[in-house]
């Protein structure tokens, strides 16, 4: 999540009682795997879409198991 500010080692502060909206940072688990990504809700259906290069984006099947666990408010930096 690089592209989002988030970088490996940074501790997030997430929200479960805000509603995830498209072009949030969330905290989901897709088929039992837990993933940080950018929620996009389009015509065609959810996309987890990645904001680093290196990780491909997921659009999630409609058979697929997804639950939003949360939607990030807050990234925190170690010095």
């Amino acid at each position: 999540m690089e592209g989002a500010g988030i970088s490996d080692g940074d501790e997030l502060i997430v929200n479960r009682a805000l509603e995830p909206r498209d072009g949030s940072v969330v905290i989901a688990v897709l088929d039992g795997e837990l993933t940080i990504k950018r929620l996009r809700i389009t015509g065609a259906g959810v996309v987890l879409q990645a904001e680093n290069p290196a990780y491909p984006d997921i659009r999630v099947p409609s058979v697929a198991d997804l639950v939003i666990w949360g939607v990030a408010t807050r990234c925190l930096h170690h010095v």
